[in-house]
């Protein structure tokens, strides 16, 4: 997370930061951040290695490869359903659909 600092220059040294910045093609802030990197060192950031492995956890295994268009269809009539006030849900029934005076395989 970022935090917003509030610097006091006198105008000329802002003007030739300002300058630079443009000359690097970057904005004024992310010219200071580097100088401050550059100037303090770059701290080690750890990321929790849940934040990556643990993406999505939330149930059974899917295979999206697989059943990417049957997992979309479920979630559109999910969407629609809810939509409309719907309190059935499409995950409660069953894998296949058939219309009226059909019969399932």
């Amino acid at each position: 997370m970022n935090v917003r600092t509030q610097v006091t220059l006198d105008p000329e040294m802002q003007r030739r930061a300002q300058a630079r910045a443009a000359e690097l093609k970057i904005s004024f802030a992310e010219y200071v951040r580097r100088l401050l990197a550059h100037d303090l060192g770059e701290a080690n950031r750890r990321a929790d290695i849940s934040a990556i492995f643990d993406l999505g956890h939330s149930g059974p295994e899917t295979d999206i490869a697989r059943d990417k268009d049957e997992m979309l269809a479920e979630a559109i009539l999910d969407d629609t359903s809810s939509r409309r006030g719907d309190t059935s849900s499409a995950r409660g029934r069953g894998k296949t659909r058939s219309k009226p005076g059909t019969s399932r395989r």
